[in-house]
Order: structure tokens, then C-alpha cells, then sequence
């Protein structure tokens, strides 16, 4: 049929016949007959274009030879499920990679000298903004301000900025355009401000809750729950505003829903009271500054710090993280203390100080860390830039870097020192106002416009509003790692190396004891029940152990209290240790009464013992 539909001609190709010009068209004679040329099939050409082989029959890149396998997986549909998935994140990175080639071809700008004497912290900024462009130079800008000493804080995507003066002045503006977008005297102490998800909503610590105010300045929520904030910090992929109070209360709080996540005393851990506190923008671990020289790592699912590490003599004044585009995202932190030191640290492994060096000027540091991995410290009356002081230094590791740019501020004291995103820029807010300094080569010339867009417009910025909502990522996965979330255990930690019993056939205790969750006070009480589910190995030297381990004085408290913890567990398991326990008391107190009894107890019972009894 197919065959007689093709030559009556009734399947056309959808695309017209082109037109042949007068030079191609040759006499008949000239042509090729049709028996020697080759014949085109118009049902085949007809469904060509409409027709694409699956996906199963396409031909696939080859992986790289480092692609992890799956190979200690017993299962064929896991092992082949996690293979397709590690091919494709491979392949993932891998266009990634070559995209980030093709579309970021713009180059971050530097100062360089031209002869091996002269040095780039030798130029001014009237030089520096005497050669740069003409918008550059707009960044170049001294604020003076009365209610200060001031801080100041950037979105996202670097386009507006909010200031915030001790004595309650509060503005947020676009800075590039110079459009006000509001301005507020607050009348009262201000320690901290900060945006949110957007620059529609910002959070302002004031003297004894925090407010929040959209971008028209009108009040929207006063959280109650957070008593005299110092620090405000925010979570942008998680939608959490963190804030640490004068009393040492670390509070997170969900900004969807307005729930308080978690609430950590930071105090009762002997860590002292928090002085400054930052985040870490690769796996928004909150990081705190303690008066007694430790710092702290904590996160929303651990009511104890992550990481304690003594860094300082005497408080931590300032502490800051690097962003790292080019792969060093959170990787270090710097940390400026009371005892004039400045120490860079490896995220990694905390065994010492990268590299650690004097302060030049007296007076409390504010760092910041750039895009680029350039690291500000303002102290005393100037403001110094190094260049990768991330790098150790192998000869003399209490160097510092080498110094990159510095500026003279004489207004004193120095608050806080902040860089602009996608911008080389740095703000510096005192106690007449803010700073705003050119320092080529700060920022990332290259952004993603689906994560941070400086030209963002309303309907952009409510696409990604609606997208980030959608993608948020809940605060119970925060961790040091987060490569972690989505992994697999390495092949042979489930199941124990010295027996082949598969790790949901062995016995609770023995699961609790693998996991890290064993209770010893239930491993006394049913200790014997777990040994003979066990297979009975249990040795005398386990026994001893036991009988050490036994709770006896004042610990019958803590007992009690475990004890009571459980009542309202339901285990199969312990309902048939108890069972077993019930049976063999019983058992034990028919023996005591047939032994009372004497040999009368082995006849059999007769219908005159009611009358013997009642005689007696």
C-alpha cells in the first residue's frame, strides 16, 4: 500500500521544490535516465525532518576517567540508577566548564607598575580615578553624614545600597542612579542593618527589638523574640535572618513563614560574649566572634558550635569569609582581634594560622574579603588592600601580604568596610559618614544573571523571588560540608567488618551502638535479652564491663530521668524482653512456692485438701 501511495505522488514533502536556475538546467539528452540515478523515497523524505531517535539510541560523550562508580552496590537497578546519575552531573560540569570559557571572556582589572621599583600602593585615588573610565569613576564618592559612626550594606547584585547611623539615621537608595528610595530618622540606637530577599525589605536592629520596613520605609513586623540584636546576618538561599543578641542568643528566623527556626545559647558553651559575627557564603555556616579570643562555626541543627577554635589573645573584633569565584568559595577566614593581629584561616583542616601579622595602626579592624579574593583592613586612620593573603607564606609565615593599595581615612573610629558586588568599589562607613574608594581588580567582572543581575528590572526580580521560593533549601540541611547532602556512604560502614550480618538483621543496641545513638543505662537494663538475640557471644569480660558501667549514687537521678525519656517508646523488641522478663518471674516464684510446700507440692490434688486447709 505504502508502495502505491508513493508513486500516485499523494505524500509531498512539507518544503517546496527549489526552483532550478537556467544554468543548472541541461538539455534531456544531457540528464541522467532514471534507472542510473538513485531513487529518493517521498514517504521517507516526507518524515525526515518530523522524525529523532530516543534518547537510548543517540550516541553519548564518553566520560572522563575519573567518573566514580557504583560498583560495591549489590543491586543492578541502584547501581545503574546511580550511574546514570553520576554521567550526568559529569556532563553537567563538564558543559559548565566550557560554557563559563565561551560566555565569561571578561577580564578583571589591576594596577600595574612598570618598573621593579615602583609600587602600586603608591597611587592615590585622584591618580586612580584621574585614568579610569568615566562611569567607573563615579564609584569614587565622600558621604558626610551627622549621626554617625555608620554602617552600610549591599544587595545582592550591587545595585542598592542601605546606611545605617548609630543615632538612628537610616536610608536605602540605588547608588549608581542616585534614586532615594527611602530615608528615616529612627530617633533611637542602631547597631545593624541589612536586606533581604530583595531591596524591598530590609531588617534594622535598633535599641530593643529588630523592624522590619519595605522599600517606602513603612514598618511591616517588629520581631519581639530578638532582644537587643548587635549583628544581623541573611541566608539568601534559605530565607533565614540570623541575629545574635547582646545576651548571646544566636535566633533564626524564616522570613516565609515568620517562625522562629532555632534559637542557640552561645554563652552556656564558655565561648564569652559574641562581638562579631559574619556568614559563609558557600554553606551559610554562621561564624562568631566571641570577647574571650574563640570563634565559633554554628548551624541551625546543632545546639552546639560545629567548630571551636581559640584565634586571639583578647576579642575577635571582626571576622570575614572569602566569597571566592574562582573556586575558593568559603575555603578561608580572616579574623582581626584586640591584640593587634590580622590571622588567615584554612576551612579545611583548622590546624593553625595560613598566615597571621601585625596591624599597622592601633584601633579596633573591620576586614572584608572581595570577589577576587583581595582582603580590606580598615584600623586606625587607613584603609589597607592586600592581594591574595590567602597564600601561605612558606619562608616567613608571619609576613604580611604583599600591600596592594592603602587610603588614608582621618575620620575616626572606623565601623565597617564593605565591597561591592560585580563593582571595584570599596565603602568604608566612620564617624562622619562613608567612603567610597576605587580599588581595580575587587570585583567579579562576570555574573550570572539568574543568581544576581545588577540590571534587574521589577518583572526580573519577581520571577526570581517566585523562583528562590521555589528552590529554597530547608535549614536542617545547613552543614560544614555541603557536598554531603546527596552522597553515599563509602561501600563496607553499614555493616560491621568483622561479621557478615547484614546491618537490619543485627540487634538494636548493636544498630544503635554502629549509628552513635546507643544509650548505656538501656544497655544494662537489657543488656542479657540483647546478648542472647545476639547469638549468645557475649563474654565474661563484656559482663564486668557491665557491672562497671552500672549506675549506682547519684546517678539514679540521670536513670530515672532516661527511664522516663523511654516510657512512652514503643519497641517490639523491649515489649518481648519484658514479656521474657515477666514469664521467667513468674516461673521463679511458682519454684519458691513448691519449694515451701515440700514433696506434698509433686502429688496430685485431691478433692479433700479444701478440707485440710480449712481444718488448719
Amino acid at each position: 500500500m505504502d508502495s502505491l501511495i508513493a508513486k500516485a505522488d499523494a505524500i509531498q514533502p512539507l518544503s517546496k521544490r527549489r526552483k532550478l536556475s537556467k544554468r543548472s538546467q541541461a538539455p534531456r539528452d544531457a540528464r541522467p535516465s532514471k534507472s542510473s540515478a538513485p531513487q529518493a523515497d517521498p514517504t521517507a523524505s516526507s518524515i525526515t525532518h518530523r522524525t529523532a531517535l530516543p534518547k537510548s539510541l543517540r550516541p553519548s560523550s564518553p566520560l572522563p576517567e575519573n567518573t566514580p562508580t557504583h560498583s560495591h552496590i549489590p543491586n543492578k537497578k541502584l547501581r545503574a540508577e546511580l550511574n546514570r546519575q553520576t554521567a550526568q552531573s559529569v556532563r553537567r560540569k563538564q558543559l559548565i566548564e566550557d560554557a563559563a570559557d565561551l560566555l565569561l571572556v571578561d577580564e578583571a582589572g589591576k594596577l600595574e607598575v612598570e618598573g621593579d621599583l615602583d609600587r602600586t600602593w603608591r597611587l592615590t585615588q585622584d591618580e586612580i580615578v584621574k585614568e579610569a573610565g568615566a562611569e567607573a569613576a563615579k564609584g569614587r564618592k565622600e558621604w558626610k553624614l551627622d549621626g554617625g559612626p555608620y554602617r552600610s550594606r549591599y544587595t545582592r547584585n550591587g545595585r542598592h545600597l542601605a546606611v545605617l547611623g548609630r543615632k538612628g539615621h537610616v536610608a536605602t537608595f540605588d547608588w549608581q542612579t542616585g534614586t532615594l528610595h527611602t530615608e528615616l530618622q529612627l530617633q533611637e540606637t542602631c547597631r545593624d542593618i541589612t536586606f533581604l530577599h530583595s531591596h524591598t525589605h530590609f531588617a534594622v536592629a535598633q535599641q530593643k527589638h529588630i523592624f522590619v520596613y519595605d522599600q517606602d520605609g513603612v514598618e511591616l513586623h517588629k520581631l519581639k523574640s530578638h532582644v537587643e540584636a548587635t549583628r544581623l546576618e541573611y541566608l539568601d538561599y534559605h530565607w533565614l535572618l540570623a541575629s545574635i543578641t547582646t545576651a548571646g542568643h544566636l535566633h533564626y528566623l524564616d522570613t516565609t513563614n515568620g517562625q522562629i527556626v532555632a534559637v542557640h545559647q552561645t554563652t552556656k558553651h564558655k565561648l564569652g560574649t559574641p562581638i562579631s559575627m559574619t556568614k559563609n557564603p558557600h554553606n551559610a555556616v554562621i561564624h562568631l566572634g566571641h570577647q574571650n579570643g574563640v570563634v565559633s562555626l554554628w548551624t541551625p541543627n546543632l545546639p552546639h558550635p560545629a567548630v571551636r577554635l581559640l584565634a586571639h589573645l583578647g576579642p575577635v573584633q571582626s571576622i570575614s569569609v572569602s566569597h571566592g569565584s574562582q573556586g575558593e568559595g568559603g575555603r578561608y577566614m580572616a579574623t582581626a582581634g584586640k591584640d593587634g593581629m590580622v590571622k588567615v584561616w584554612d576551612c579545611r583542616n583548622w590546624k593553625g594560622a595560613v598566615r597571621s601579622w601585625h596591624l599597622r595602626s592601633a584601633g579596633d579592624a573591620e576586614l572584608e574579603f572581595s570577589q577576587r579574593g583581595m582582603l580590606a583592613v580598615a584600623s586606625g586612620g587607613s584603609v589597607n588592600v592586600y592581594t591574595k593573603p590567602t597564600i601561605p607564606a612558606i619562608p616567613a609565615p608571619s609576613s604580611p601580604p604583599p600591600l596592594y593599595l592603602t587610603h588614608p581615612i582621618p575620620h575616626r573610629p572606623i565601623t565597617s568596610a564593605r565591597f561591592c558586588p560585580f563593582q571595584d568599589i570599596l565603602t568604608v562607613g566612620h564617624d562622619k559618614g562613608l567612603s567610597s574608594i576605587l580599588v581595580p581588580g575587587a570585583g567579579e567582572p562576570n555574573f550570572d544573571s539568574s543568581e544576581a543581575d545588577p540590571f534587574e528590572n521589577k518583572k526580573g526580580r519577581r520571577e526570581r523571588e517566585v523562583k528562590g521560593l521555589l528552590d529554597k533549601i530547608p535549614a536542617d540541611m545547613i552543614a560544614l560540608d555541603p557536598d554531603f547532602v546527596g552522597s553515599l556512604a563509602p561501600s563496607g560502614t553499614a555493616v560491621p567488618q568483622d561479621q557478615d550480618i547484614p546491618f537490619a538483621r543485627l540487634p538494636r543496641l548493636q544498630r544503635l551502638r554502629i549509628q552513635g545513638k546507643a544509650d548505656e543505662t538501656e544497655a544494662d537494663a537489657d543488656g542479657g535479652a540483647d546478648d542472647e538475640a545476639a547469638g549468645g557471644t557475649a563474654t565474661s569480660k563484656s559482663k564486668k564491663e557491665k557491672e562497671k558501667m552500672k549506675m549506682r549514687g547519684r546517678n539514679k537521678s540521670l536513670k530515672r530521668y532516661l527511664r522516663k525519656q523511654r516510657k512512652n517508646v514503643i519497641d517490639p523488641k523491649a515489649i518481648a524482653i519484658r514479656q521474657k522478663l515477666e514469664k521467667e518471674r513468674e516461673e521463679r516464684r511458682k519454684e519458691r512456692e513448691r519449694a515451701k510446700l515440700g514433696p506434698a507440692a509433686d502429688r496430685k490434688p485431691s478433692a479433700l485438701d479444701r478440707f485440710a486447709s480449712s481444718k488448719r
